[in-house]
């Protein structure tokens, strides 16, 4: 059963300062079983962040079609969807893992990912319970637990990325170079989970350029170069 279709998906980018049109991803065409697992490698530059920035909406699609099965809304384009349906989908239903850290100010590790779960309605006892758990899992100690993530070094903050996302167990999970500044204890730690989220039928598609990492976990790896995949 396919959970996502994309279609001809087409991404380009203005510069207004020097009138000029940048093409990052063209004619993209790929589609997503329940349960299964993408990988998409290529080089830096390819357009591999650009697509999973436009299934989460963050980018616009040129054109193209982002045919995803909700539970809440049923089959939805992504491209044409509300910012209510699109905040409704982030929040209870797709899970983006970014390089980068963005957490709202004065807020702490542990209420970051507390957040994750309070916005989706669930009680605060519990949020903090479950919080917790995902800390210890990735094995940020405790003694970071109720400081502000701006002191974190790389590796830390994306462990706190991890640790947000996967409390939530999202349908499905976009992940952006996910094992980027991890030693390797700790990239066995996010395989094992997302093996784990993997069996529940979690749908994924990654972004790699550690290959090792990718087997076991890939059903499917596509390259993409110069902005199309090969």
């Amino acid at each position: 059963m396919q959970i996502l279709q994309i279609k001809n998906l087409t991404k380009n980018f203005y510069l207004h300062n020097v009138e000029r049109e940048i093409r990052s991803c063209k004619n993209v065409n790929f589609s997503l079983d329940k349960g299964q697992f993408i990988g998409i490698v290529g080089l830096s530059g390819a357009g591999k962040s650009t697509i999973l920035k436009c299934i989460n909406r963050t980018y616009l699609a040129t054109c193209g079609e982002i045919i995803y099965d909700s539970e809440a809304f049923g089959r939805i384009d992504l491209t044409k969807a509300s910012e209510r349906e699109m905040l409704h989908l982030r929040k209870h239903e797709i899970g983006y893992v970014s390089q980068f850290l963005s957490v709202m100010p004065r807020t702490t590790a542990k209420e970051h990912v507390m957040n994750a779960l309070l916005e989706t309605g669930c009680d605060k006892a519990q949020a903090a319970a479950r919080a917790e758990e995902m800390l210890d899992y990735f094995r940020l100690p405790k003694s970071l637990w109720d400081i502000y993530p701006n002191t974190f070094s790389g590796g830390e903050r994306l462990r706190l990325n991890l640790a947000h996302i996967m409390v939530k167990n999202p349908r499905l999970m976009l992940l952006d170079e996910p094992t980027a500044s991890l030693d390797n204890k700790t990239k066995i730690l996010v395989k094992d989970i997302l093996i784990r989220l993997k069996n529940e039928q979690t749908s994924m598609i990654g972004i790699f350029h550690d290959l090792e990492f990718m087997d076991g976990l890939c059903d499917k790896v596509y390259n993409i170069s110069e902005g199309s995949f090969v």
